[in-house]
């Protein structure tokens, strides 16, 4: 019988963050949920939660509201509410050091600097859950606090739009097949060349 799984996509509440480079998780959650017939958003667990179903499969979605680099306290409220093994979650996240639009499926590892994957791995007292990073590019001078609080520019939409496409369909492979199928089939793909 399949497993319930838990997608969480990483962000910050509230419409001073909305669309921003550090909201790209909020971004694909709120994506999977227009898909997923009738996925409405309750508040539980310090943040938003939906219901639903990817091929066929009962999905949880979280968007936690407890600011990035507290992520980890939504996040092990709903596996121990739910009974989940770190195995049944998957964690989406921006990243600064992918180019934009790029998408990198892993079974675990560092934070590599994300502090919201820091608060999830210090709250679950492990590294191995996967991950879906989506670029959003170099901050280059800039500080790269205020990089990731910065929109888009027009130009980088497409191929982040692009990038959400990819990681729905590699969100719809986890669920059905597992972590490795996922980074076998998506792994490697560059922006705008599926």
């Amino acid at each position: 019988m399949a497993t319930l799984k838990l997608v969480v996509g990483l962000g910050n509440p509230g419409n001073k963050y909305a669309a921003t480079r550090h909201n790209i998780g909020f971004e694909l959650i709120d994506r999977l949920a227009a898909a997923g017939l009738g996925a409405s958003f309750s508040r539980k667990f310090e943040g938003q939660l939906a219901e639903s179903e990817i091929d066929y499969r009962r999905v949880l979605l979280l968007k936690p509201e407890t600011f990035m680099n507290l992520s980890g306290r939504s996040v092990g409220q709903a596996l121990r509410f739910y009974k989940l093994e770190p195995a049944d979650l998957l964690v989406v996240c921006d990243d600064l050091n992918l180019p934009v639009g790029k998408i990198r499926i892993r079974p675990g590892g560092s934070d590599g600097g994300q502090k919201g994957l820091r608060d999830i791995n210090a709250h679950l007292g492990t590294e191995q859950y996967a991950r879906i990073r989506i670029g959003i590019g170099d901050n280059g001078e800039q500080d790269a606090a205020d990089y990731v609080l910065s929109r888009f520019r027009p130009a980088e939409r497409a191929a982040i739009d692009d990038a959400l496409i990819l990681a729905s369909q590699a969100v719809a492979v986890w669920v059905a097949q597992g972590t490795e199928a996922a980074m076998n089939r998506f792994n490697g793909i560059s922006p705008g060349k599926p």
